[in-house]
């Protein structure tokens, strides 16, 4: 009788282990929810290209001494054509936004906000996603709640719809506001 070959035995292992990451991470308090490194933080720099005549972002913008809001978006993007409404809703309301246009045709983009309303304070153009990359962005649209000294206190990965945008957006932001 020949020895078995420690090789035979790698396969299983690797299933084991997989298995236990998984099962590990479906454990989560959320699973849904994804984590942000810059929630505590200052928020990150802007890029200060502007999308065509839309108004310039500037920096100061982000410690306006209010709650901001900095939305992630493209023209391109179904998720964010369907937030679109309630992004206008919330500006007509006061509420501060910045928009962050990314991956995007500037053509495209202006066009879009010319056709279906501007919600948007400042508009600035990210065409390489060099600010998205650096806000932690995975796909549009985001939207990050500020704090008056510009950090950044809440993430909300998706379009503002919905039970998801009642159930954690709407209280998080009723928080930023002392609501």
């Amino acid at each position: 009788m020949g020895k078995t070959p420690w090789l035979l035995f790698l396969p299983p292992l690797i299933f084991l282990g997989l298995a236990l990451l998984f099962y590990t991470g479906m454990q989560r308090e959320d699973p849904n929810r994804l984590l942000s490194t810059l929630i505590g933080q200052a928020a990150p720099p802007i890029t200060p290209a502007r999308l065509s005549n839309f108004p310039e972002f500037e920096q100061s913008q982000l410690v306006s001494g209010g709650v901001t809001l900095v939305n992630f978006w493209a023209s391109w993007c179904p998720p964010c054509r369907a937030e679109h409404p309630k992004l206008l809703e919330m500006a007509g309301a006061g509420m501060p936004i910045i928009g962050v246009n990314f991956k995007d045709d500037a053509g495209n983009a202006a066009a879009y906000l010319a056709k279906d309303g501007n919600p948007f304070r400042a508009v600035a153009f990210d065409p390489a996603g060099r600010t998205a990359i650096d806000w932690g962005v995975t796909a549009p649209p985001e939207t990050f709640i500020l704090d008056a000294k510009g950090t950044v206190l809440f993430r909300f990965a998706g379009p503002l719809v919905g039970s998801d945008y009642a159930q954690r957006f709407v209280p998080a932001l009723q928080q930023a506001l002392g609501q």
